[in-house]
């Protein structure tokens, strides 16, 4: 493809939908760039991987703006109230394991795990952690946000560093690490919204520092047209998730992910 709108137009599509979805943004991300042409390309191979983290930027500020009023309050209220202090302070806290794990091993993971038999793999395995986890899942115990404890914040942090694998899906990682912690479906899901943002606004600004110097007025152009797009698709899957999971399991995404997997795995085999 040798339309860079065009493939910022379709990226920002996937990443708005897929984001926070536990079947993997970056997973999607990676096997679109690659049925673009983009992966086979040495010369934009660097831009596309660039380009999948950047967009998530447009899929946060959905979150920020869907919950800027409760963000807002929460921030408001810090100073004066212990709750708000608590939820904020360990939103903050389970950032840092993803942090600390994914600088060290950024680079490393680009190289060797952004390729569609990785993430057809992922997928597989995911899901079927998913059908796991549904089967055994406890009582939920944790129904809004403000009953998180500081522990209970820390351990999705380190649950969260789970989707530096290309695959896993951050926000199923945290929200299924949340139901086996006693969470509910809407509580899990929100604290996946929540945390993402410190996580994936460190991420974007971290690859678009790295990038920067090399990127020309065009392509940094084609950068914000893709997150724009990223961000408002993201908001209508938003929206739609926290309507789904109250009165629904997330099987559905389990069986998505294991479908799609194998499907993967067979045209790798087929193209040879």
């Amino acid at each position: 493809m040798d339309n860079l709108w065009l493939f910022a137009f379709i990226q920002g599509i996937v990443e708005g939908i897929t984001e926070f979805l536990p079947i993997s943004s970056t997973g999607h991300l990676i096997i679109s760039t690659d049925w673009l042409g983009f992966a086979r390309d040495e010369s934009r191979k660097d831009f596309a991987n660039d380009f999948a983290v950047f967009i998530q930027f447009g899929a946060i500020l959905a979150v920020v703006v869907l919950y800027r009023a409760r963000l807002w309050q929460l921030l408001r209220d810090c100073p004066r109230d212990a709750t708000a202090r608590r939820l904020t302070g360990g939103m903050l806290l389970a950032f840092v394991p993803i942090a600390v794990v994914g600088l060290l091993t950024h680079r490393w993971i680009q190289d060797w795990l952004f390729n569609t038999p990785c993430v057809a793999i992922a997928l597989i395995v995911g899901g079927g952690g998913i059908l796991v986890i549904e089967r055994i899942r406890p009582a939920a115990r944790i129904n809004t946000l403000e009953e998180l404890s500081w522990r209970t914040m820390w351990r999705l942090g380190l649950i969260q560093c789970l989707a530096l694998f290309p695959g896993v899906s951050r926000s199923g990682a945290t929200i299924m690490g949340g139901v086996c912690l006693g969470l509910n479906n809407k509580t899990a899901t929100e604290f996946s919204f929540f945390v993402a943002i410190p996580t994936m606004f460190a991420a974007t600004l971290y690859d678009l520092f790295k990038a920067w110097p090399v990127l020309t007025h065009g392509e940094l152009g084609v950068f914000f047209f893709g997150m724009v797009v990223s961000g408002v698709v993201a908001g209508v899957a938003i929206v739609g998730l926290l309507r789904y999971v109250q009165s629904h399991s997330f099987k559905v995404f389990a069986y998505y992910r294991i479908v799609f997997g194998a499907l993967l795995l067979w045209w790798v085999w087929q193209r040879g």
